[in-house]
């Protein structure tokens, strides 16, 4: 019975998998690659992406850096490409025990490159230690929020925040509402279309609308009553 069970889960992430866009990793009839901007900064952004959060259709780092023309990303295996911020200030935006605020930089004369782990907390913990060079660079801290807008995962604490948060917030601080608005945007709608199709909120709470003749995929069958549109087999 156990392995039916692993085989039944095998299928199941395959099928799903099959039916989301490669690129924004949404439901097909839900893509948002079109509505992706493409924003222009001085700041320069350095994703190191942890493994596991690869195909994760709730990552928002990767959705972030898609945002930003001004960007890379780089997996923890192959280490910061360290080219990237010749020429720059690289910082590391990590809460450690003697970080600064990132303001401290917002005055810097040459660019900023920040290097932002993308993982859980533990993740983003264990890379500055195990990332060559990483332990080696300022540490900077975002002021404190007070609840994130990141529904789609749990977190003891409502002050953490989601990367495409901490990044818009990062860039609101460097460079002004104009280079955060856009990625704070495409989030809402990444999100409210998630959670749309799992009949968590109503079609007319979503951001930016449903695309017409789009009908729900929940997988919990949620019932209309509780702000779901109806269920679809696909």
């Amino acid at each position: 019975m156990a392995i039916d069970r692993l085989v039944s889960a095998a299928v199941s992430r395959h099928d799903s998998a099959a039916h989301r866009c490669s690129e924004c990793r949404m439901h097909l009839t839900l893509c948002i690659c079109a509505l992706i901007p493409r924003v222009e900064t001085r700041t320069r952004l350095l994703l190191i992406l942890h493994q596991l959060e690869d195909r994760k259709p709730t990552n928002t780092g990767r959705l972030a850096a898609k945002c930003l023309a001004n960007s890379v990303v780089s997996t923890r295996a192959g280490g910061p490409p360290s080219p990237l911020w010749e020429g720059t200030e690289p910082v590391l935006l990590f809460p450690h025990a003697e970080a600064r605020p990132l303001e401290s930089w917002r005055d810097s004369p040459r660019p900023i490159t920040l290097v932002v782990p993308d993982g859980t907390w533990r993740q983003a913990n264990k890379a500055r230690r195990r990332v060559p060079g990483l332990d080696a660079l300022p540490c900077a801290t975002l002021p404190p929020v007070v609840r994130s807008s990141y529904r789609l995962r749990h977190d003891r604490r409502p002050d953490r925040v989601s990367t495409i948060e901490a990044v818009a917030l990062a860039l609101r601080i460097l460079e002004g509402p104009q280079a955060a608005e856009p990625l704070e945007l495409i989030f809402r709608i990444m999100v409210d279309r998630t959670l749309w199709t799992n009949g968590r909120i109503a079609s007319g709470e979503v951001t930016g609308g449903i695309p017409s003749g789009v009908r729900s995929h929940d997988p919990l069958g949620a019932s209309p009553s509780k702000g779901g549109a109806p269920s679809s087999s696909s």
